[in-house]
């Protein structure tokens, strides 16, 4: 399992348009596979799971992106899981490193 999680400045709308864009055009096998919005009192969640095969793991890799925002602060955290091809342990994680290396890429722009 992999994480980054970071904070930006923005409008919360585009900033979860980028993701999903940049993550589905960003990968041949990327999907969208389930996803979740809330919203209370002004306070903002939304959810993305996304779903890509790894040709480098040999397996498919999913990454859990939780968007958490009020006003123009929006907090981020992404989690990837699922790549690895052991019983017991992970023994490479290869495809889940490079799945959250394109969200970084995105955000860091």
């Amino acid at each position: 399992m992999a994480k980054y999680e970071t904070t930006l400045t923005g409008d919360f709308h585009e900033i979860l348009h980028r993701i999903e864009d940049g993550i589905i055009h960003g990968s041949a096998s990327a999907t969208l596979e389930d996803w979740s919005n809330f919203e209370l009192d002004g306070v903002r969640c939304s959810v993305r799971v996304f779903e890509r095969y790894s040709y480098t793991g040999g397996n498919r890799v999913s990454m859990n992106v939780t968007l958490f925002g009020t006003g123009n602060t929006v907090h981020i955290s992404a989690i990837t899981s699922g790549g690895s091809q052991a019983m017991f342990f992970k023994i490479n994680t290869f495809g889940e490193e490079a799945f959250l290396e394109k969200i970084i890429e995105i955000l860091e722009r």
